[in-house]
C-alpha cells in the first residue's frame, strides 16, 4: 500500500507498507523522485510507537493528582462543559497551540476551528521562523531550486547543516554531487556527523557566520569580483558598503577564529560560480540569527550565485504553499509568542482560563521547560492530545490520545521538494483513539456548531482545488505522490518583491560577551534516530550525553570518575560526557529530544530569549559550564 511520512521532517518520504504474518514493513516509494526507496531510521521506530505498551488509548482525566480512564462521550462533555463558557464570556481567554509533531491537511483543519472560535493562537515557531522572516526580507518569498540542482554545483558551501542528522535525501543528493565532481564545504562548530560528506571543514564559534560571510563579500568588493548585474539589482547598497568599510579584515578573523588562507579560499570559492549555498536551521536560532542567515543570503545574491543553475540558497520552502487553504476563511485572533509562551501566558490581558494543545509537547520543546511546566499546570483546565505521557500530557488536566501516522487519511507537502505526498491509512489505529479532526467535530456539535467541519475526503478535495482534473484525490490515492512542476532555477528575473530587488541587510551587530562563569556555547542539536520528543521511554539514553572538546574550558578540571553536571543559570542537569576532538573548544553538544520527567530535557537549562526576526527561539545563545558538584 502507498503511503507517506507526516513527521514534521523536510524529506516527507513516500512510503510502501507491506503487511504480513510477521507483521508491517515499511520501504521508501522507488518511484518518488527524492524518496528513491530510502527511509531513515526515524521511520521504522515510528513503528515502535504505534506498539508501545507506553501508549495512551482512552482518555485520562486527572482528579486529585491521580490519572482516571474515561470514556470519549465523557471526555468531550468535560471539554465542552469547560470551553463553552469561556467562549460565552471572551474566547481570548481559550489559547490553542499546535505545532508540527504531525503534518497534514487534516491537522491543519482542526487547528483552524479553534481559530474560527476566536480563541487565542500562537505566532513565531520554535523552528525556523528566523530564518523564514529573514528570506522574505531579502527575496520577497520562501522558496529555492529544485534540490536536484545542487548537483550541478561547482562548490556547495554547507553552512552548518547536519544533513546525515537531519534529511537522509538531501545527504544522498550531496553525496551523489561529489561522486560526479561536485566538492562540499562545511562551515560549522565542528563535529563528527559533517566527515562524511564534506570534502573540506571551516571550524567556527557558534552565531559568528555573519562575520564570515562580510569578510568574504569585504574580499571579493575589494578585488572588483562582486556581480555587477545583481549588485545593480539591489537596494540599501551604499549603507551595506558602509559595513563592510567599517570591519578590517583582521577584525572579521579574530571574530571568526579562521585565517586569512580560508577565508580567501571561500571567496575565491564564490567568485568563480556556480556555488549553491546550503543553510543549516541551527544558523538562525542564535540571537541574531536573522542576520546570520541575511549576511550568507547578501553574499550569494552579490557574488552572482542565485538565479543561475548548480547555485541558489537554500533554507527552507514551505510545505503548505503546494495546498490550498484558502477554503477555509479568515480568522482574526489575539495571538501570543510561541518562543515566550510561558511569559506570554503570565502577562496575558485578558488572561488565559483554558489551554488546548496538540502536535506539540511544548513544554518540552520550548526554552525554559520548567517554568513552562508550572505555568501550564497554574491555569484552570488544560488539555493535552497526545499519545503518550509526555512532559507537557503530565501537566494536563485531560489527555486525549490521537490516532498516529499511517492510522489515519492525510496530504502532506515538503519544505525541501516539489513533491506532494498522499498518506493513506495503512495500519489499524487501536479502538480508544481519535483522530484530531475527528476530536474536534465532536467537540463542535457539543458546542452548538460555531465552525463548519467538512468530511475528511472534503478537506482533501478541497486542498487540491487549484489543479483542477490535474492532480486528484483519486490519482494521488493510486500514484502515491504528484510532483508539482516548478521553474527548477528561482529568482532567474530578480526577486519576488514588486521591485524585483534584493533588498541588502544594511547592519551587522557584535557578538555578546559570554558570562565568564559559564564559557560554553551550548547547541542543543537534532537526533538523527528521532523526530523532535518523540522518544520513548525505553529509548531514553540516561544520564544524556553532551560531547565537548577535551581542552573545553572546565573540562581539564574536572573528575571524570565523578558525576558531571551541565549547568546553567536555570539549574542543572547530570550528563555522560563524550570527548570530541573535531568540535570548537567553546562549543558543547547535546542531542535534544528526551523527557524532562525522565531525566532529560535540555530545554529546562535553556533561557526563554527571541531572535532578531520572526519571534524565534535564540536556543544556542546560552551559555553553560561543566562542574561535578554544586559551587559554594
Amino acid at each position: 500500500m502507498l503511503t507517506a511520512c507526516t513527521k514534521d521532517c523536510p524529506d516527507a518520504c513516500s512510503l510502501i507498507v507491506t503487511e504480513s504474518d510477521k507483521g508491517f514493513s515499511i520501504k521508501g516509494n522507488p518511484e518518488h523522485p527524492i524518496t528513491l526507496g530510502l527511509t531513515c531510521g526515524k521511520i521504522q521506530n515510528h513503528l515502535r510507537r504505534l506498539q508501545s505498551k507506553n501508549r495512551i488509548t482512552a482518555p485520562l482525566l486527572k482528579k486529585e493528582g491521580s490519572w482516571q480512564e474515561i470514556s470519549w462521550d465523557q471526555a468531550l462533555d468535560f471539554c465542552a462543559k469547560k470551553i463553552k463558557p469561556v467562549l460565552d464570556r471572551d474566547p481570548s481567554r481559550l489559547l490553542h497551540i499546535h505545532d508540527g509533531g504531525a503534518r497534514g491537511v487534516t491537522k491543519e483543519t482542526a487547528a483552524w476551528f479553534f481559530r474560527k472560535l476566536g480563541c487565542s493562537v500562537t505566532h513565531g515557531s520554535l523552528c525556523d521562523a528566523t530564518g523564514i522572516q529573514a528570506s522574505l526580507k531579502d527575496f520577497g518569498a520562501l522558496k529555492h531550486n529544485d534540490i536536484r540542482d545542487l548537483g550541478q554545483a561547482d562548490w556547495i558551501v554547507n553552512w552548518g547543516r547536519e544533513v546525515t542528522s537531519s534529511s537522509i535525501h538531501l545527504a544522498a543528493i550531496l553525496q551523489k554531487a561529489r561522486k560526479n565532481g561536485t566538492r562540499v564545504l562545511s562551515i560549522c562548530p565542528g563535529g563528527r556527523a559533517f566527515r562524511s560528506f564534506s570534502d573540506r571543514i571551516m571550524t567556527i564559534p557558534p552565531g559568528r557566520d555573519r562575520f564570515l560571510a562580510l569578510a568574504v563579500l569585504k574580499l571579493l568588493q575589494d578585488s572588483g569580483q562582486l556581480d555587477s548585474k545583481q549588485q545593480k539589482q539591489c537596494n540599501g547598497l551604499p549603507e551595506h558598503q558602509a559595513v563592510l568599510d567599517q570591519h578590517s579584515l583582521t577584525e572579521l578573523q579574530d571574530l571568526t577564529g579562521i585565517n586569512e588562507e580560508d577565508i580567501r579560499f571561500l571567496a575565491d570559492i564564490y567568485a568563480k560560480r556556480p556555488v549553491a549555498s546550503l543553510l543549516g536551521w541551527g544558523l538562525q536560532r542564535h540571537l541574531f540569527g536573522g542576520e546570520n542567515v541575511r549576511w550568507i543570503n547578501a553574499l550569494a545574491w552579490q557574488s552572482g550565485n542565485v538565479g543561475i543553475k548548480g547555485a541558489g540558497i537554500y533554507f527552507n520552502m514551505s510545505s503548505n504553499s503546494l495546498l490550498d487553504y484558502s477554503w477555509l476563511g479568515p480568522t482574526t485572533n489575539r495571538s501570543l509568542s510561541l518562543p515566550a509562551i510561558g511569559s506570554e501566558i503570565k502577562t496575558a490581558d485578558p488572561g488565559i482560563e483554558l489551554a488546548w494543545i496538540a502536535r506539540s509537547n511544548v513544554v518540552n520543546q520550548a526554552p525554559d521547560s520548567r517554568r513552562l511546566a508550572e505555568v501550564f499546570t497554574g491555569i484552570d483546565c488544560l488539555v493535552v492530545v497526545d499519545a503518550f505521557m509526555t512532559d507537557t500530557a503530565a501537566c494536563a488536566d485531560l489527555i486525549l490520545p490521537p490516532s498516529l501516522m499511517w492510522e489515519e487519511e492525510d496530504l502532506v507537502g515538503s519544505c525541501l521538494h516539489y513533491g506532494l505526498q498522499y498518506a493513506a491509512r495503512a495500519v489499524s489505529p487501536p479502538p480508544g483513539v481519535r483522530s484530531d479532526l475527528g476530536m474536534v467535530k465532536e467537540l463542535n456539535d457539543r458546542l452548538g456548531g460555531p465552525a463548519h467541519l467538512p468530511s475528511r475526503q472534503r478537506c482533501l478535495e478541497n486542498c487540491l482545488r487549484p489543479y483542477s482534473q490535474d492532480i486528484t484525490l483519486q490519482k494521488l490515492k493510486t500514484d502515491g505522490f504528484a510532483w508539482i512542476e516548478e521553474n527548477p532555477v528561482v529568482f532567474q528575473e530578480g526577486t519576488d518583491h514588486p521591485d524585483g530587488r534584493f533588498q541588502l541587510i544594511t547592519h551587522i551587530s557584535p557578538e555578546p560577551e559570554p558570562d565568564p562563569d559559564y564559557p560554553l556555547r551550548l547547541l542543543s542539536l537534532i537526533n538523527k534516530n528521532f523526530i523532535h520528543s518523540q522518544v520513548l521511554p525505553a529509548e531514553h539514553v540516561l544520564p544524556p550525553r553532551v560531547e565537548c572538546h577535551p581542552r573545553a574550558p572546565g573540562v581539564p578540571e574536572l573528575d571524570l570518575n565523578q558525576k558531571i553536571f551541565l549547568v546553567s543559570p536555570l539549574g542543572r542537569l547530570e550528563v555522560d560526557l563524550v570527548f570530541d576532538h573535531s568540535l570548537e573548544t567553546g562549543t558543547i553538544v547535546y542531542r535534544r529530544g528526551d523527557w524532562m520527567r525522565l531525566g532529560g530535557g535540555v530545554n529546562q537549562l535553556i533561557k526563554a530569549r527571541l531572535t532578531d526576526l520572526g519571534v524565534g527561539a535564540a536556543y544556542y545563545q546560552q551559555q553553560v559550564r561543566l562542574e561535578n558538584e554544586k559551587r559554594q
